[in-house]
């Protein structure tokens, strides 16, 4: 089952009072204060707050507050997996420092024949471990450029195309702790909790990050990851132990997990009712759910970068596509009035690296670069508008100098 498909049937359920999680009264008020302008984020203690641990360089961070994009220059010549010092962090509110001797991973619900069944870090580091690469990717990733190229008005942080990291994790199959904890057949979904502060917006206390999966997905390819690149999980990155739900957005894959849900009747959370849905003009007053991110690809160079006019320069970037392997990257070097095809280059798994060489005139020029996935997805002109500012996936115009 896709992410849209059990939403929509989720949300069917919420409305018709069949479903927990997350009140329709604290719904209406947070729709009636977005309606009014008034933006829905971390109030200003939150803010304040120190909330990322690990050193954020300028040369490899543009911060947000409680997020650090990763410059794409600074992925230039490390490899394909994304080093831990440099991938991306995006935060509600601050990263907590968390006991690994005294952390649980709390398992409860109705949907559970053993439960409640706890299990410490240890015992998890003692089951049976799998390891998979796969791609982290905020909803949001590219919205500023709604505003910067296509004269749009979104909320949220404005991410760059800097949100999204490709790790090898390793842990254990949720599916692994679900049979262990004596799954039910009738469960229906499973909600895991973070430990992460409270977030509180609108005036709303929201309460930790959350956000219900069906059981099919969680049983089919979900991993409680305790190892990011062969090293314990860090802080920012979900330390101890974290959820990696491959392929579906990365709110999905909840940071400092601390407790698990399993239930017999649907569940719902903040986190697919106001947030992570797609509204504005075209769809419905609920919000459209929404499965897995869009077709991207980047440069690993600075926007405006300075490149010798008249000698060889080598381009290299990347490109990923939620739907599946990247078939070809094209590059323009005019503003797109003219493309190129970019060599491949490296193994593709989750994402695409790619380079192509260009000997630049002397003089302003605008680099664009176009991905198409094997089932024929191509990043289009301009990005479907949405109000929040996700899934945007047009080619981004990526400027730079010759001298």
């Amino acid at each position: 089952m896709d992410e849209g498909t059990y939403d929509r049937q989720r949300l069917g359920q919420w409305l018709a009072g069949e479903a927990r999680g997350f009140s329709r009264r604290d719904l209406l008020k947070l729709t009636a204060l977005a309606g009014a302008g008034v933006a829905l984020a971390p109030t200003a203690a939150q803010a304040a707050a120190a909330p990322i641990v690990k050193p954020l360089p300028p040369e490899l961070f543009t911060v947000f507050g409680t997020n650090a994009e990763t410059r794409w220059s600074a992925l230039a010549g490390q490899g394909h997996l994304v080093p831990i010092d440099r991938f991306f962090v995006r935060n509600h509110t601050s990263t907590p420092i968390i006991d690994q001797a005294s952390w649980r991973l709390h398992l409860t619900g109705a949907g559970l024949r053993r439960g409640p069944v706890d299990y410490t870090y240890g015992q998890l580091r003692a089951l049976p471990a799998t390891t998979v690469t796969t791609a982290v990717e905020c909803a949001g990733n590219g919205r500023s450029f709604f505003t910067t190229q296509q004269g749009q008005t979104v909320s949220g942080t404005a991410w760059q195309l800097g949100a999204i990291g490709v790790a090898r994790w390793r842990g254990v199959r949720l599916a692994t702790l679900l049979h262990h904890a004596g799954l039910r057949p009738d469960a229906v979904d499973v909600l895991p909790v973070g430990l992460d502060p409270n977030y509180v917006t609108g005036g709303v206390d929201l309460g930790p990050v959350r956000r219900p999966l069906p059981v099919r997905k969680a049983l089919r390819d979900v991993l409680v990851a305790y190892e990011m690149n062969g090293e314990p999980l860090p802080p920012d990155h979900g330390a101890p132990v974290r959820l990696i739900v491959p392929h579906w957005i990365g709110i999905a894959s909840i940071k400092w997990l601390g407790s698990i849900e399993v239930a017999t009747e649907p569940l719902f959370s903040p986190w697919n009712t106001q947030f992570y849905r797609l509204f504005g003009p075209g769809f419905p007053a609920e919000g459209q759910p929404f499965d897995r991110q869009t077709i991207k690809s980047a440069f690993e160079l600075d926007r405006g970068a300075t490149l010798p006019a008249g000698r060889t320069t080598r381009l290299t970037g990347r490109s990923w596509s939620a739907a599946g392997p990247i078939k070809h990257t094209d590059i323009s070097t005019d503003g797109g009035a003219t493309w190129r095809r970019a060599r491949q280059v490296g193994p593709g798994v989750a994402w695409q690296s790619w380079e192509l060489d260009w000997r630049p005139p002397a003089g302003s020029h605008t680099l664009l670069a176009r991905a198409t996935d094997v089932h024929g997805n191509t990043q289009p002109d301009v990005a479907t508008y949405n109000e929040l500012g996700y899934l945007f996936n047009a080619a981004v115009r990526h400027p730079v100098v010759a001298a």
